[in-house]
């Protein structure tokens, strides 16, 4: 790429998807941007690789899109004419339970319905009013809490469900089956699924599966990357990667800087250029639990019990609501459960393209204690195995990132937390500190635009999005 100018109006530390977002947003509103990476590839939770064998892509972090093909800050950038391509399975989500049986979030409300049965009616009532007004929605859940709704009521309906636990909205099912699929989409937030507010995760997942679907990126999650940077350098953007930046001087002179990384790593780099007092405050941000993955080569597809299994690009192993909800509180309390929440990825029943004829990928990962260094791959492998009896036997290679690993690939997974910071208490509300103005800091030339700040984490670029909005209203108005 094009050596950067020695001026511009903007520096963008860090190159994940809010950091490209970022840049790409002010590069097209006519300002000059560079984008900084201190890694080798750009992308940060959103890059693949040939993990296990020659020929064969892993997702390293993100392989599922749930908010990404729904996101109005991808939308506006049009990253599907730049090359991105959404490749659905037939299913988006399976959750498998012992006997061979297995809830199944199909894209259909009503196809849904009728596969959980009694509790068909329970989860149109849960999810439809949030899908007959998801488009006016989804600007405030994922924006800042400080924003003034235009839907009030629509947010109030949905805020209703989503300031619940988790738990208690999974006791409106009768059966096993629909209660461990909303827990299922809950536990996407690391956090007990008895506390306030877990539900909403659950709800708003739920309801991306059955609007925009959750796709894979054709040819792997690099792609969404590799298309926000050719947006950027169309728009005359730049961008540097090996470049690790430890103080504002390693920057070249410009008029603000944006940081896709975690507070802490803003508030070392920044310096003095931030008043101590708000600088102290960025330290005591909290992280949450870990991710502990391990890719797989294998030689056939998983083998399944449930044959709906087969069709899913996503399953969350973890058997019921009740042992969901164990596990999750275990973890977030430090310790390790025997049966650990497991997510599983198939890409390859929607892409193909992944791997050589004959070969088979599966991305998994276990939710454990933040900074575990305990070798979870035994455990996760008895989760799949306990739904797809003899998947050992189909392993031709495995990989495994630890949360020590997981940190090393990405500065911003301190401890293996890859979500950008824990959902506890105010935290989850108000990123990442307590106030109103989540993405400027009191140096307005200093602006947060990672997934610590709102609406937190997941590939969907609406941090770098909102706190460029800010940017472009203030210092390069």
């Amino acid at each position: 790429m094009t050596a950067p100018r020695t001026t511009v109006d903007a520096v963008v530390v860090g190159s994940g998807p809010n950091g490209l977002t970022a840049a790409c947003t002010l590069a097209a509103a006519g300002r000059s941007v560079l984008v900084v990476e201190a890694q080798p590839t750009i992308g940060g939770g959103c890059r693949s690789a040939e993990l296990t064998l020659p020929g064969v892509v892993h997702d390293v972090c993100a392989a599922i899109f749930a908010l990404g093909a729904s996101s109005p800050a991808f939308a506006a950038l049009d990253l599907e004419q730049a090359g991105v391509q959404w490749a659905h399975p037939d299913i988006p989500l399976a959750h498998p339970l012992d006997g061979g049986h297995a809830a199944v979030l199909h894209r259909s409300v009503a196809d849904t319905a009728a596969a959980l049965g009694v509790d068909g009616r329970a989860w149109q009532r849960l999810v439809g009013p949030s899908i007959e007004h998801w488009d006016d929605l989804l600007p405030h859940v994922l924006g800042p809490l400080t924003a003034i709704p235009r839907h009030p009521i629509s947010l109030a309906r949905f805020g209703t469900v989503a300031a619940q636990p988790a738990t208690w909205v999974a006791r409106r099912f009768a059966d096993d089956a629909a209660a461990a699929l909303f827990a299922g989409c809950a536990a996407h937030a690391f956090l007990p699924l008895s506390h306030a507010l877990s539900a909403a995760f659950g709800l708003m997942l739920a309801v991306t599966a059955h609007t925009a679907g959750w796709p894979v990126a054709r040819g792997g999650a690099q792609t969404v990357a590799d298309a926000l940077a050719a947006r950027l350098v169309q728009a005359g953007g730049t961008i540097e990667t090996g470049r690790p930046i430890r103080s504002l001087a390693d920057l070249p002179s410009h008029r603000v800087a944006l940081f896709d990384t975690s507070p802490t790593a803003m508030a070392a780099i920044a310096g003095e250029a931030l008043p101590g007092r708000y600088r102290r405050s960025l330290t005591r941000f909290r992280h949450g639990p870990a991710a502990f993955k391990v890719d797989y080569a294998l030689d056939g597809p998983v083998p399944w019990t449930n044959p709906d299994c087969h069709r899913a690009g996503t399953l969350h192993l973890g058997g019921t609501a009740a042992e969901i909800a164990a596990a999750e509180a275990a973890v977030c309390v430090g310790r390790l459960p025997d049966r650990p929440f497991v997510l599983a990825v198939q890409p390859g029943v929607a892409d193909p393209t992944r791997a050589p004829d004959g070969i088979h990928t599966l991305w998994a990962y276990a939710h454990v204690p933040h900074g575990c260094s305990t070798d979870v791959t035994d455990a996760i492998e008895r989760q799949i195995e306990r739904f797809a009896p003899g998947f050992r036997d189909r392993v031709l290679a495995r990989h495994v990132i630890t949360p020590a690993e997981s940190e090393r690939r990405n500065a911003n997974h301190l401890g293996g937390d890859i979500t950008g910071g824990a959902h506890t208490g105010l935290q989850l509300l108000f990123r990442p500190t307590i106030g109103m103005r989540p993405y400027i800091t009191p140096n307005p030339a200093i602006v947060l635009c990672s997934a610590s700040t709102p609406p937190g984490g997941g590939v969907h670029g609406m941090c770098g999005a909102n706190a460029t909005r800010r940017v472009l209203a203030g210092v390069l108005r």
